[in-house]
């Protein structure tokens, strides 16, 4: 038997040498976690703000979710919904109750809930809006980010997502984000049955739509009996300092897709919501997952949406958000082209001429703190929701640290 890695090198290489290479991390290997704190296997310890792309809102190891966990795997942890568990329904309850809406479909990857939201919108055009089968057209947004999967990459504008991957999916249309003209003359197609956003894009950088944006896309899918349908895996609970990020417009679409923190960090877990009358369409037999709806995933979601019930999670990203906004518009002069922030979410684009995103990003773990960058010269920033003022603080202190770097 081969000796165990054990330094950061040995765990790389074995990875490099038996892992497929469809990703490029930073040279970190992370062995335990607590908080907003994570240590790697030499043991350094590095703040956490990237939080699993927004799947560990509430931190490592959150206590209430661990013992939640704990206790559920002593029972029961799969059934397959061929037979009922005593966590399914309660769960389905009281996240229905979050979003206001009747009924929710659980699945278990973000990616499998987009998809879950393609079906559903076209069954629900066939069947309530009349559209004849094989026509139905669902707008998509210029920059979009859904998934990997095949359908979801047929409508990315990604290019390393995308290429040789075809043929693709068709029955999708784009338009740009943030142009309510634009949708508005796409939904004059009657074969069109939803509209799938987010309300900020994730990895495209934090890209927040112009205000009353989200209004109009409300306005016009309601106008053009079209289902808005809400891509909220990253943005929502509890991310942007309101449950949903459409809360800040005051916006409720027809069906929420939900995913990563409503795992709690510890299990996948993804769910569609959306009224009875649209949900209704899926029946026995046209669409399911053998973990989908498990009893240790939907107990650890229920764990989730009673934490989120108290407010204190949005509000701690309102708070800890308008303290990271003040100290990023700070580093405006330090090779800093423009911030973008919601809550405890912000997307950082640097001038050029210092560097890339990547480069920032090493430097950053030189300073003790991981982050991530997407398209070249940006990176996010997505601290857990406990983080406290003082990690804040640590943040901006090694950002500024690490501009002076690359400066």
């Amino acid at each position: 038997m081969p000796q165990p890695p054990s330094t950061t090198p040995d765990h790389i290489g074995v990875v490099e040498r038996w892992a497929a290479h469809n990703y490029h991390p930073l040279p970190v290997v992370l062995t335990s976690g607590s908080g907003a704190w994570v240590t790697d296997v030499d043991g350094r310890r590095y703040l956490d703000c990237l939080a699993g792309y927004s799947a560990l809102n509430f931190g490592h190891g959150h206590p209430r979710l661990l013992a939640r966990a704990h206790a559920q795997l002593d029972r029961l942890t799969l059934t397959s919904r061929a037979f009922h568990n005593d966590q399914l329904g309660p769960f389905a309850r009281d996240l229905c109750a979050l979003a206001g809406k009747d009924v929710c479909l659980p699945m278990n990857t973000g990616a499998e809930a987009v998809e879950t939201a393609v079906k559903l919108a076209r069954k629900w055009g066939y069947r309530i809006k009349g559209v004849p089968e094989g026509r139905a057209v669902i707008v998509v947004m210029e920059g979009n980010f859904h998934g990997r999967t095949t359908t979801i990459v047929s409508f990315s504008d990604d290019k390393v997502a995308r290429e040789e991957f075809g043929p693709f999916t068709p029955g999708f249309v784009t338009v740009p984000y943030g142009d309510a003209s634009a949708l508005r003359a796409a939904l004059a197609d009657d074969f069109v049955v939803g509209v799938l956003l987010e309300p900020i894009q994730g990895e495209g950088g934090v890209v927040i739509p112009p205000v009353g944006y989200l209004r109009e896309v409300r306005q016009a899918c309601s106008s053009a009996s079209v289902l808005m349908m809400a891509d909220e895996i990253q943005s929502g609970l509890g991310r942007t300092g309101e449950t949903f990020a459409c809360n800040h417009e005051a916006v409720v679409p027809d069906v929420y897709i939900l995913g990563k923190a409503l795992g709690g960090g510890v299990v996948p877990l993804s769910a569609v919501v959306a009224d009875a009358d649209v949900l209704a369409v899926i029946t026995p037999g046209t669409h399911g997952s053998t973990f989908g709806g498990n009893p240790l995933a939907c107990a650890i979601g229920r764990e989730v949406v009673a934490m989120l019930g108290t407010g204190e999670f949005q509000a701690g990203a309102r708070e800890r958000g308008a303290q990271l906004a003040a100290g990023l518009e700070a580093l405006r002069n330090r090779g800093v082209d423009a911030v973008r922030i919601r809550g405890l979410w912000a997307g950082i684009d640097l001038d050029p001429a210092i560097g890339s995103g990547r480069a920032l990003c090493e430097r950053l773990l030189a300073h003790g703190v991981l982050a991530k960058d997407t398209h070249g010269r940006t990176i996010r920033l997505a601290p857990p929701l406990v983080v406290s003022a003082a990690e804040v603080d640590l943040l901006l202190g090694a950002l500024d640290l690490a501009l002076a770097d690359l400066a």
